[in-house]
């Protein structure tokens, strides 16, 4: 019988992540795909980041996560979101080479010491009774009748499991990007007690850049010198990219005709999907029906590769028959002959319901087993990735008898996504956005690594070189803020010349560099010439300085208001808490807090159900 610690079903954006965690932290890997040619695949659009996903990508990055590496290295495009808006909600967004990337993520995984792959459709887990009396893992069988002896196992099956496709009328067993389901993992997480729930998801159509009239597109070029994703990205590399552009186009009077007169063919008006779908990013006939009253809808055209003919239209997602996305595809301007290289779909899956998930992404009632990304109904790469890594390294210390790694909401975006999957009732794929934070300021992009790198270090998830670089860097932040309080600058006439030309006022009485920082109108790079003795910084280091300087009163009142919230997320439940037996608990509350067993009173307090009186009674009970 062949034998590994840890065994990832899966091998999308979260079992990679999850396998190279897992692998990291001592433990030998096996990552299962049902086809080693789709290895970290795209099959929907192949972009990286965006509003809030960014902050994922970077914060996986500070975790020693790949999927930042591999989209620097893979960079079509570059924009930053929110531009003119607060560095909060400011969000990377890159697109990237599809091919490219399936085959950086590959190169990596085959590198990865204590990794190995294997082609096989996990059917069944098997458990046993472990030293608690709890059902512990000990093994995966392959559909081939294969048994795979191991510790931990997680479950990243993505869109796979129990897949079918949908195009108009007709539908079939079927994975994304037509390739084979995973088609008999469900039962076998049935009998193991897990819940699972039935999302849905699509895509829209891919053309030929060929047969696309580009002249009539408004045109949208990528930004210059973009910051990198990932620390081990160098800065300057992708200055030396050559983007290429995107563009922009609008539905209209005749493409909303077309949809509404076909909307009963549309396999998710049918009946024919049962499934939930994301409500942020709704098919093009969801669109018509629930924003009746406008007029257009925009649309995003972007490559999918250097070496690539196929453009993916971002927004059109759709389940229509095949001959309806053809001709509401030729209603859009310069689309009049665009020819149709892969068909639009949607597609229906199993997931496991999150709310039967700890904080470390473990299934509560079967030690050994976790579960990461779309399999916990969640949409987009990045939430998936994020969720992979924190799966992969619990397998992996679980393995090893360590304690968990938990993150918690008060530290980041992955924190927060965890937290809202197992303590709300997710009623359809969840996303990502920044307004899910109640810390905005705190969690931004530029400060992921100040947040999460010192706790993967703890967990042993990075190498010492990056441990001591990330020190250095702080370092360098810190000296710098303390030399702009401490340096002034002398009311002159060449000074308050300079001050004119950019449109802020004149000084009367000396200033400290920090105090001019702070306004609005001036930036960290325009008062170099009144700053000839500055250190030199990278991008990253002055984009972290020239925040924590403009916001600096806001950034204090939110990492105190952080301190506390971590101070209740510190204050631990015993597992074997009754909380039946806790005087002035609401009943809603006893059942609630029995069944899900929070790890911490923070985590309760948040449970649907519990209200701020049960969390006193609770706070009093632990007291004593």
């Amino acid at each position: 019988m062949p034998k590994t610690e840890i065994a990832v079903i899966g091998a999308g954006h979260a079992g990679v992540e999850a396998a190279f965690a897992a692998a990291r932290l001592g433990c030998d890997t096996v990552l299962f795909t049902l086809s080693l040619d789709n290895i970290a695949n795209m099959p929907c659009n192949p972009s990286i980041g965006g509003t809030g996903k960014g902050h994922l990508v970077y914060e996986l990055d500070a975790l020693g996560g790949m999927m930042g590496r591999a989209a620097d290295l893979s960079t079509l495009a570059s924009r930053t979101l929110n531009e003119s808006r607060g560095s909060a909600v400011r969000s990377k967004r890159v697109q990237a080479d599809r091919a490219k990337y399936k085959a950086v993520m590959t190169e990596l995984l085959t590198k990865q010491d204590g990794l190995r792959l294997c082609q096989a459709e996990i059917a069944s887990i098997e458990v046993a009774p472990g030293a608690d009396g709890k059902p512990a893992v000990t093994s995966v069988i392959t559909s081939l009748g294969v048994r795979w002896e191991c510790r931990a196992a997680v479950i990243a099956t993505g869109t796979y499991l129990s897949g079918v496709v949908h195009v108009g009328g007709i539908h079939y067993p079927a994975g994304p990007d037509g390739s084979l389901p995973a088609a008999r993992l469900s039962d076998s997480l049935r009998a193991l007690g897990i819940p699972l729930l039935r999302f849905k998801t699509g895509t829209p159509v891919r053309v030929s850049a060929r047969s696309v009239d580009f002249s009539v597109l408004e045109r949208q070029e990528g930004e210059r010198s973009p910051v990198p994703f990932s620390y081990y990205t160098s800065e300057g590399y992708l200055d030396g990219v050559r983007q290429l552009p995107c563009h922009i186009v609008y539905t209209n009077e005749n493409t909303h005709r077309v949809i509404r007169e076909n909307l009963s063919r549309s396999a998710m008006y049918s009946g024919n999907i049962t499934g939930r779908g994301p409500r942020y990013c709704p098919s093009i006939e969801d669109k018509l029906v629930r924003f009746a009253d406008k007029e257009r809808h925009q649309l995003f055209v972007e490559p999918m590769g250097k070496d690539s003919d196929e453009l993916y239209i971002g927004g059109f997602s759709t389940s229509l028959p095949a001959d309806v996305q053809a001709r509401m595809l030729s209603t859009l301007p310069g689309f009049e002959n665009a020819h149709i290289t892969r068909n639009a779909y949607a597609i229906e899956y199993d997931c496991v319901d999150p709310s039967a998930l700890t904080a470390a992404l473990g299934v509560r009632n079967i030690n050994g087993l976790y579960s990461a990304g779309q399999s916990n109904g969640t949409s987009g790469y990045e939430e998936a990735a994020a969720q992979g890594l924190v799966a992969g390294a619990n397998a992996a210390l679980y393995a090893s008898r360590r304690p968990p790694l938990i993150i918690g909401r008060s530290t980041s975006y992955i924190g927060i996504m965890i937290d809202d999957l197992i303590t709300k009732t997710v009623r359809e794929p969840y996303r990502i956005m920044t307004s899910r934070s109640e810390y905005r300021l705190y969690m931004r992009q530029d400060n992921a690594d100040e947040r999460l790198t010192e706790l993967a270090h703890g967990a042993g998830l990075i190498p010492e070189d990056r441990w001591e670089a990330h020190k250095k860097k702080m370092d360098n932040i810190a000296r710098e803020l303390s030399r702009l309080d401490h340096t002034g600058v002398a009311p002159t006439d060449e000074v308050n010349a300079r001050l004119l030309s950019l449109g802020s006022t004149p000084i009367s009485a000396g200033l400290p560099l920090s105090e001019l920082l702070r306004r609005p109108e001036l930036d960290y790079a325009s008062l170099l010439p009144l700053d000839p003795e500055r250190p030199h910084l990278t991008a990253a280091e002055i984009r972290t300085v020239e925040t924590t300087v403009k916001y600096a009163g806001y950034i204090k009142k939110q990492e105190a208001e952080v301190r506390r919230a971590r101070a209740r997320e510190n204050t631990l439940i015993p597992p074997d808490t009754d909380y039946s037996s806790i005087g002035g608990l609401s009943r809603e509350a006893v059942e609630k807090l029995s069944a899900h067993r929070p790890l911490s009173v923070g985590e309760a307090s948040r449970l649907d159900g519990v209200t701020p009186a049960d969390v006193s009674v609770l706070l009093i009970y632990l007291g004593r």
